[in-house]
């Protein structure tokens, strides 16, 4: 049963309760890659959520280049709204910001180009910070046999971090990709990054999640 793997389930006589956070939760055999949100308005100058920074979107195509190279399956997932914001609930009114993703607004919900979803390549669309809330991801990955989601994206202390924590209560074992993660401070960043590794997600680099996927390949 993958997304609720009954063989991954913990056995309190092994656990080890001096170290109450922190544990690892290891890679499962088929992964898939989550690009969380990677589009304009993250990337913009003059955009409400502009990062000020491309480093997440370096790592991010480092990381999509190994996926397809190694022949694993990718999601891609981005914010949109209706024309009238109607489908953005309270979230939209806690930020106003949003609204620059709603239809008609403009090119900022586009993806950024190095990040175009390829062909074969699902792209969820979502209105909520998390890829699985009001979604078919968790559907859609457990069809496919996944057991690991990698995330990275943006930003971290918002929709990976809401994804990541998702894809843990599905049973699908989530590893966040520190350096293909961006947030509007490297505290924030930092402070997340920390949560995560702690009581969510397994966090890990580019170079080592790649270097992951292409054994996963091979493994094929």
């Amino acid at each position: 049963m993958r997304g609720g793997d009954r063989s991954a389930r913990a056995d309190p006589a092994r656990l080890d309760m001096t170290t109450p956070f922190g544990a690892t939760l290891g890679w499962g055999d088929r992964p898939a890659l989550l690009l969380i949100d990677m589009m304009r308005a993250y990337f913009t100058p003059g955009s409400p959520f502009d990062l000020g920074s491309r480093a997440a979107v370096d790592g991010c195509a480092e990381l999509l280049g190994v996926a397809r190279a190694a022949g694993i399956p990718v999601v891609h997932t981005r914010v949109a709204y209706a024309a009238d914001l109607t489908d953005g609930g309270l979230f939209v009114r806690k930020v106003p910001g949003l609204a620059v993703l709603a239809e008609g607004a403009g090119h900022l919900g586009e993806f950024v180009p190095e990040l175009e979803p390829g062909a074969g390549e699902v792209v969820v669309v979502k209105q909520y910070a998390s890829g699985f809330f009001g979604t078919s991801l968790a559907a859609t990955l457990t069809a496919r046999g996944i057991d690991t989601a990698v995330i990275a994206g943006v930003s971290t202390s918002g929709c990976v971090r809401a994804t990541a924590t998702d894809a843990l209560q599905h049973g699908f074992r989530p590893i966040v990709a520190a350096d293909a993660c961006g947030d509007r401070t490297r505290a924030v960043h930092d402070a997340s990054i920390f949560d995560l590794g702690a009581k969510y997600a397994d966090v890990t680099t580019v170079a080592e999640a790649g270097a992951q996927l292409r054994a996963r390949n091979r493994q094929r």
